[in-house]
């Protein structure tokens, strides 16, 4: 995957919560079928918290959601219910953003790689995906 970070924007379908995003241009999505994902049908990349932003008054629009181990911050629009991003049980240190809310035009390749959300503990050893959420020493803005 390419590594260089470009800004991607998106947000929520009534466009109340926006926000901009340094990932690279050719990512890799995770698709996972934990019964919250999986009634969402979401497919979402990971990022390092702090290459995520929220944008003008973003975060008056969110409200949060939470089950189980109450670990993922499952947000949504208030308005139209859109979860464009969230805080991932996988990644409490980085966001979630959701590939169908990223704004056209910047993501160039997107590998689709499958998460078992049903057997969490043991996809989540499995397939690494703890490390999406840390930052190298090569990474920049």
């Amino acid at each position: 995957m390419d590594s260089e970070l470009v800004l991607h924007t998106g947000g929520c379908h009534c466009k109340r919560v926006r926000w901009r995003v340094y990932a690279p241009s050719s990512i890799v999505a995770w698709d996972c079928n934990c019964s919250d994902c999986s009634m969402r049908r979401n497919t979402h990349f990971i990022v390092p918290s702090e290459r995520f932003e929220l944008l003008g008054d973003s975060k008056e629009f969110i409200t949060t959601y939470t089950f189980g181990t109450h670990t993922a911050k499952h947000t949504f629009c208030k308005v139209c219910g859109i979860t464009s991003f969230y805080i991932p049980r996988s990644n409490p240190d980085g966001i979630a953003v959701t590939l169908r809310c990223v704004d056209p035009g910047t993501l160039t390749h997107v590998e689709i790689k499958c998460f078992d959300g049903q057997n969490w503990e043991g996809s989540y050893e499995q397939t690494g995906i703890a490390s999406c959420s840390k930052t190298t020493d090569e990474d920049s803005k």
